[in-house]
């Protein structure tokens, strides 16, 4: 397992990043799966998304040093069994990565920057979302917004949200890494949050707590 990141930051969160270059078996035979678990691998029917779904248990295991169980609730949202973590996850190609705080409502968003965000930017960018004009910067900077939007989903349950109508990022020059706002509102709240972000070679990665 080639961990690319796992650090810990002032405001109690942990972020670890890893490369997936393990086979099924490889995996399988890093961590300890209860019955319910080996359940819910064998339901899915092809070998990378079983990779990727123990990639996330195996990094889990590599930065906390003990196996917890990883559940989701009805809207898909991940949770510790235990409750000894608030937990996001989020992967995209090879790259798996995992945001952790004990006492902190957490959320990430890891992509890989295709050529594809153009054709989908009328459904998450709205009037008040600046982008830049500037063309060798333009797509770095619609990832950015896409991921923050993401991120703000997730650690708002993944309910009531629509990303355009009730997802608004404030204005930012696009960095290799920063810091930025965004609003969340609709029916249930109008809240600002602040998050981070970075560039990772062709990745895009955001990540709040709170």
């Amino acid at each position: 397992m080639a961990i690319i990141m796992n650090d810990h930051f002032d405001c109690g969160c942990q972020l670890g990043i890893w490369k997936i270059t393990e086979n099924l078996d490889t995996l399988l035979s890093k961590i300890t799966l209860t019955r319910e678990e080996l359940e819910m691998l064998d339901r899915f029917t092809h070998n990378p998304r079983k990779i990727e779904w123990l990639s996330v248990r195996v990094l889990l295991k590599a930065m906390t040093g003990t196996e917890l169980s990883i559940y989701y609730n009805g809207n898909r949202k991940p949770f510790i069994k235990d409750n000894s973590y608030y937990i996001s996850i989020s992967h995209s190609r090879d790259l798996t990565s995992i945001l952790l705080s004990r006492d902190k409502k957490v959320g990430i968003d890891l992509e890989y920057m295709s050529h594809r965000i153009r054709s989908i930017a009328q459904k998450f960018i709205n009037d008040k979302d600046e982008i830049t004009a500037d063309e060798e910067h333009k797509k770095y900077h619609m990832y950015i917004h896409w991921c923050a939007k993401e991120t703000l989903y997730k650690i708002c349950d993944k309910q009531d949200i629509n990303f355009k109508d009730n997802l608004t990022i404030e204005p930012f020059q696009p960095l290799e890494s920063g810091t930025i706002r965004g609003r969340v509102h609709n029916r249930a709240r109008n809240e600002l949050f602040n998050m981070s972000y970075f560039s990772l070679g062709n990745y895009v990665v955001v990540w709040c707590c709170k």
